[in-house]
Order: C-alpha cells, then sequence, then structure tokens
C-alpha cells in the first residue's frame, strides 16, 4: 500500500480521472455507483474534477440487482437530485420478469439468448436456479450481464468504478486502467490505492454523504438478504485494521471471486 499522506492520495485519485476524461471525453464514460461508501467517495472525486476542468458530469450506472436495500435507493434517489446527476438504474429484466421474490425459481429455458449463452459460461447444466442475486449464477447474471448490456447499448468506452486493493485478495493486483473485454472497454479505478479508513477520513474531511446504514454497523453492502452488519458500533468506529471488511457479505462469493471477476465482475 503506497505510503502516501490522506491529500497525495486524493490528488493521485484525481490525476486518474483527469486522464480518463482526456482521452475519452465525458460522453464515453460512464461512472459506477452502488450508493456505497466507495462509490460515493469516488463520485465526489469525479465531480471535483469536472467542477475544477469544466467537465460535463458522466452518467452513472446504478445496478440493481433485484433485492436492494431500501436505504440504499432512498439515498441514491436523494443525491440524484442533490448533485444533479443523470442516473441510468440497469437491471436484467429479462431474470426479474420470472419472479417476485428472493428463492423464486428461474427457468433457464424461459430466458432470452444473451442470457442463456453467459449461463453456459458458468458450465450450469440445471434446468433452473433459486433467485439470488449473490450467488455464482445470480451474480454473474443480475450484476455482470447487466452492465455489459449497458455498456455495450450505450456505447461507453471507460467505466470508473471504486474498488480498492486491500478490500478483497482478487482485487489486490488490478491497476488504475485495466482493459477489458466483451464490451471492449477501460476500467478506471481511481481509489485502488486508499484504505478502508482512508474512505472514511475523506468522507469526514470533505463532508462527503454518506449511507444511514453504516451508522448501524454495516461496513460493506450488497443485496439485502444477504448483508448483515457484524457490529453496532458505526462502521468507522469499528477495528477497520485488525477486522475484515466483508465479514457481513455472503462468504461463498467472497470464496468465487476471482471466477467472477475473471468473467467481468467488479
Amino acid at each position: 500500500m503506497m505510503n502516501w499522506e490522506l491529500e497525495q492520495k486524493v490528488e493521485k485519485s484525481k490525476e486518474v480521472i483527469r486522464q480518463a476524461f482526456e482521452k475519452h471525453g465525458s460522453d464515453k464514460i460512464a461512472v459506477a455507483w452502488t450508493g456505497g461508501k466507495d462509490s460515493t467517495v469516488l463520485l465526489w472525486l469525479v465531480r471535483e474534477v469536472c467542477k475544477e476542468k469544466g467537465y460535463q458530469l458522466p452518467k452513472c450506472m446504478f445496478i440493481n440487482e433485484g433485492h436492494v436495500f431500501e436505504e440504499v435507493k432512498e439515498f441514491v434517489d436523494q443525491y440524484q437530485g442533490k448533485w444533479d446527476l443523470d442516473v441510468d438504474e440497469v437491471k436484467n429484466d429479462d431474470v426479474l420478469k420470472q419472479i417476485d421474490k428472493v428463492g423464486d425459481p428461474v427457468r433457464v429455458s424461459e430466458l432470452n439468448e444473451r442470457n442463456k449463452k453467459e449461463i453456459e459460461k458458468l458450465n450450469f447444466e440445471k434446468d433452473e436456479f433459486p433467485f439470488e442475486p449473490e450467488s455464482y449464477v445470480g451474480n454473474h447474471l443480475m450484476k455482470t450481464v447487466a452492465m455489459n448490456v449497458y455498456l455495450e447499448k450505450m456505447g461507453f468506452k471507460a467505466l470508473i468504478t471504486g474498488i480498492r486493493w486491500d478490500e478483497q485478495s482478487a482485487r489486490a493486483n488490478e491497476t488504475f486502467f485495466s482493459p477489458r473485454e466483451e464490451p471492449d472497454h477501460i476500467r478506471v479505478q481511481p481509489i485502488l490505492h486508499f484504505t478502508e479508513r482512508d474512505v472514511w477520513d475523506t468522507t469526514f474531511k470533505f463532508n462527503i454523504p454518506f449511507n444511514k446504514l453504516y451508522e448501524k454497523g454495516y461496513r460493506s453492502l450488497g443485496a439485502k438478504g444477504t448483508t448483515h452488519k457484524v457490529s453496532d458500533k458505526p462502521a468507522w468506529e469499528q477495528d477497520l485494521e485488525k477486522t475484515t471488511e466483508r465479514e457481513g457479505r455472503r462468504q461463498d462469493k467472497e470464496g468465487i471471486m476471482k471466477r467472477l471477476r475473471d468473467l467481468g465482475y467488479m
């Protein structure tokens, strides 16, 4: 991890963002915004660069995987208005049309050809699967496929994301600019060098808003049904250096994160 002061880390992030805008322009860039702490700090950084350089703020992509915390959706809706954001909500409607709730069966035969081909990549051979956004099949269809279809449709050349080196072992070797295929684009990852503590220090130093779930003890926000808090202390008051940030997330997903990322997941 880079041994920099917080201001240096912020400036490095802005430098990465500036490079992305200089190469691709606002209309060919999207920002992945989950409503979580990391992507909100990222979005704040993008907004600051746009204000400093006179760039148009790019579109934001919010993936609704089908089981989102109400608090997350409320936060996104609130700051979409306050920050004057152009947010596209991205979903895999082909899967969602078969289900009413988590656990409902999704029949492979009733999916469209794109989703059937994506399932083949997973070597999944059953006739149906239970709808669960953070399972292996669910995560791929509801997040990665939904995202890639959106990127293809919009013709974006770069996607700015808020992943960090220290967040998950599968992300430890990522680079600030990471070429991807299917579709062909660049992942721009400006806060790779931030720690979880850096995210909170930046949040409070620059008065960046954050979701109220973090006050209740959540440290990492995923799908509602498989994300739990591990403490009643606010996230920033927990022992961030000696405990695992994603302990409250679905652990079988954590174990297959490398496979999911090979398929295009963030």
